[in-house]
């Protein structure tokens, strides 16, 4: 992917320099400390170890699977592997229809045929209970999502066995979808394009195992579905494109967020891969829309819209970048890009409700040296939608600064900074070139910020997986080159709405590398309700004999212990983490197995095993525990 290097001169120091600095700044801040309450070396015992208090010795182990080992791991590429104490059903590939009436799968799939399919590139997702499922007295969210792991009744409510399952399709290459190079038709640019995007599912668990069953409900969005816009940027003339060419689509979708009124947010992350014929100016540079930026896909050669040099469409690509809403019970529901929360690459929308029940999502830009954003409604949710406005609509977006002694500020990205209004014309100009104003202010570089997580006691933690060409670090970013990644923890002040917060480098990859508990390239994350993190990983995991496929693992967020829960195939990606809402059946997604690689394996050509043209196809996983009991238990 892209990568923008920016290193400043000041960023040239050594991790003793940084770390000198830091204890001396945090000795007077708290009285002295020692290195190792630093956490920095893999153990998260730094600033608030102690608020976990002593654990009890007589209860039940937080995580209590069998892990897989390394050597196990290792034994095995070219089928997925899970701990001795749960099971795994592949469901739900690539291609197959999205209504159980709809077109089978063929390869390459016709454009018709793929706007009725699941798309391709399975990324993030989540698990929607139907709301009439849900009891009445249920006070916690209305997408059935608890985050509850009491036992349920013997009669298994409905809503852990039914539901829409709402999947994002990252991308899928040419070779993958249309089986060439570059697209021959516009036919072909249109099958591409329905494997882009959403799946709303129906699903349903019968006789043991999870289906796609008929309903409503589903549908697909896509490449060149209607949508609209919210929030300041909505009517301004940088979204503008000729008048009768209305905004369509959403591409690239990453990560996921889910809201307190049950809908679903859908990230648009590396868009700029799309656009072609880009004319050159310091804010096409800055989001990567080069001239040649979209060759590989090469839609611009059969649709104009994606050639930024057409005159009919020449902010087309100021259109995407942004987080998407989606009503997943209402399929006449059109989705909204929230211009409120920024344009840059979002990896996710991790929500959390604030002070005064105010909205706020944090956010991350997946690019080498980007930055950690988030947003803060301006009133309490409640109140704004019993005026029927949308939350995500009206509000103040920040960017983070991580500074050397474990304290942070979250910098008000307005139009009341005066280097700010000196750079751009209007709240809007700033939110679609949010990078810019984040470059402006000095927030903090990043190697590469990717999913981000709330856990219900107000701590964050979010992935930093790798930034391998970096030359300087920062006291958030310790390593260069960051060959394996990090996790970041941060606490902001005033139930998240606050402009300061405390933070600690939670895990090291690179500290695990020798170890039982050795990952690299952390990706996806999720904190549930009892101290557990849940972290997928995306790149190299180990090396020689020490090599496997990437994978899923579950941690003790207050001891930083690890468990290996579930190993892919080669070449994927493990992304994307939903629950039903007794959290006793997880669903995550194996994504680009054998790649591009047709020379892999038989047994990953023929991943995963469900019937249908002998081609590698992503597709979801579910996984329970054996004795039935909570995921990650």
């Amino acid at each position: 992917m892209t990568k923008f290097e920016r290193i400043s001169p000041d960023n040239q120091r050594s991790f003793a320099d940084i770390l000198e600095t830091a204890v001396a700044r945090r000795s007077v801040l708290r009285g002295g400390v020692g290195l190792a309450a630093i956490g920095i070396f893999g153990k998260p015992l730094g600033l608030r170890a102690q608020d976990n208090g002593d654990s009890d010795e007589n209860t039940t182990p937080l995580i209590d699977f069998e892990a897989i080992t390394v050597e196990r791991a290792a034994s095995q590429t070219n089928w997925p592997l899970v701990s001795e104490d749960y099971e795994f059903d592949l469901i739900f590939p690539w291609g197959e229809p999205i209504q159980p009436d709809g077109p089978a799968f063929s390869h390459p799939p016709s454009a018709d045929d793929q706007e009725l399919q699941i798309g391709i590139g399975h990324d993030g997702m989540w698990f929607f209970a139907h709301p009439d499922d849900i009891p009445s007295d249920d006070d916690d969210s209305e997408d059935g999502s608890t985050g509850a792991t009491e036992d349920v009744d013997e009669t298994d409510p409905p809503m852990n066995r039914r539901g829409v399952l709402v999947i994002n399709h990252e991308y899928g290459s040419n070779s993958r979808v249309i089986d060439a190079n570059s697209p021959g038709s516009l036919e072909e640019v249109r099958a591409s394009q329905h494997a882009h995007g959403v799946s709303i599912l129906n699903v349903e668990k019968i006789d043991g195992k999870w289906q796609i069953v008929e309903g409503e409900k589903a549908r697909r969005i896509h490449v060149n579905t209607p949508v609209t816009f919210s929030g300041p940027a909505a009517d301004h003339s940088l979204l503008k494109n000729r008048d009768e060419y209305e905004p369509k689509g959403t591409l690239n979708n990453c990560a996921n967020g889910f809201t307190p009124w049950g809908t679903y947010l859908t990230c648009e992350e590396n868009f700029h891969q799309y656009f072609s014929e880009t004319p050159y100016s310091e804010e096409n540079w800055r989001y990567g829309l080069t001239y040649s930026a979209g060759d590989g896909y090469g839609w611009f050669r059969r649709d104009a819209r994606f050639r930024l040099s057409s005159r009919n469409y020449p902010n087309e690509g100021n259109r995407f970048g942004w987080v998407v809403e989606i009503d997943p019970h209402d399929p006449e529901h059109v989705p909204v890009k929230h211009t409120a929360l920024g344009r840059f690459r979002h990896e996710g929308a991790a929500v959390a409700v604030g002070l005064d029940d105010r909205i706020v999502v944090y956010m991350g830009d997946d690019s080498g040296d980007e930055y950690i954003y988030k947003f803060v409604s301006a009133e309490s949710y409640k109140d704004m939608m019993e005026r029927e406005e949308s939350p995500l609509a009206t509000g103040q977006l920040y960017v983070a600064k991580f500074n050397d002694d474990f304290t942070g500020e979250w910098v008000p990205l307005t139009m009341d900074n005066d280097e700010l209004a000196d750079r751009f014309d209007d709240e809007a100009d700033l939110l679609v070139h949010a990078r810019i104003a984040g470059d402006i202010v000095g927030a903090t570089k990043m190697d590469r910020p990717e999913w981000i997580t709330v856990a219900p006691d107000e701590y964050v933690y979010g992935t930093l997986t790798s930034n391998s060409s970096k030359t300087g670090i920062n006291a958030a970013n310790p390593e260069s080159p960051n060959n394996f990644g990090h996790i970041l923890k941060w606490k902001d002040a005033d139930t998240h709405t606050g402009t300061t917060f405390e933070w600690e480098v939670w895990k090291l990859a690179s500290s695990t590398q020798d170890t039982e508990e050795m990952f690299g390239n952390p990706d996806g994350l999720y904190a549930d309700a009892d101290g557990r993190l849940f972290i997928q990983t995306d790149g190299s995991q180990g090396e020689g004999e020490r090599s496997i496929c990437n994978q899923l693992l579950v941690a003790d967020a207050s001891t930083g212990e690890i468990h290996r829960l579930f190993t892919g195939v080669e070449d994927c990606e493990i992304t994307g983490i939903a629950f039903t809402p007794d959290h006793k059946t997880m669903f995550i997604n194996i994504q680009h197995p054998g790649w591009d690689n047709f020379e892999t394996t038989l047994d990953t050509q023929e991943f995963p095993g469900i019937a249908g043209p002998n081609v590698p196809r992503d597709c979801t996983v579910v996984i329970t525990r054996r004795d039935g009991g909570v995921v990650g238990s």
